[in-house]
């Protein structure tokens, strides 16, 4: 079983990729493997509704000048997909909206590649915006006809300085919690 992990943010040691290497660790303990891309600082463009996707059907964008189709190929290829993404302005970052607009696009219309895979989201936040971050991903999978396992509370943590995610207990340890959740889950599907 292979789980690939997707920092949306542009720090690769940053809050979001804490939380994420948090969630891994947990499923590596259960025999899961995992792998983390990282998303935040290379440059993702837009859907720009072009249709080429739906014609071809072929699980590839037709923009091929950015990371999407090498991305969507291992999404494609795993049992499960962690989107990380830290907070800004209530939303997702540019990068991992563009992400989540373009693979779905490419997955509906290629027969809905990603459908029954586990899918969670993992946010860091400072404050209450999170909330909305967790929701937009939640959608993506949502949509996207995948499973999205629990933990004990929203899939947050709240931090602003690098780091400061893991000093928040009930954070960590419900990322913890989601890691066991979504490896009982794969092993569940795969039975």
């Amino acid at each position: 079983m292979q789980v690939v992990a997707i920092n949306g943010s542009p720090r690769k040691n940053g809050n979001t990729a804490q939380l994420l290497q948090t969630v891994c660790a947990k499923l590596n303990t259960q025999g899961v493997e995992t792998e983390t891309i990282q998303l935040g600082t290379e440059p993702l463009r837009g859907c720009v509704d072009c249709g080429v996707c739906k014609k071809e059907k072929n699980s590839r964008c037709v923009y091929d000048d950015d990371p999407l189709n090498t991305i969507l190929a291992q999404m494609n290829a795993a049992d499960g997909i962690l989107l990380g993404s830290p907070t800004y302005f209530s939303n997702v970052t540019t990068n991992m909206k563009s992400l989540m607009d373009r693979a779905g696009r490419v997955s509906r219309v290629s027969g809905f590649t990603l459908r029954r895979k586990v899918g969670a989201p993992v946010v860091a936040m400072r404050r209450a915006g999170g909330t909305h971050v967790f929701s937009s991903i939640n959608y993506f999978f949502l949509i996207s006809q995948m499973i999205v396992p629990g933990s004990s509370y929203w899939n947050l943590a709240c931090g602003l300085q690098e780091g400061d995610v893991m000093k928040d207990a009930e954070g960590v340890k419900t990322m913890e919690l989601l890691g066991e959740n979504m490896a009982w889950l794969l092993k569940k599907l795969r039975d």
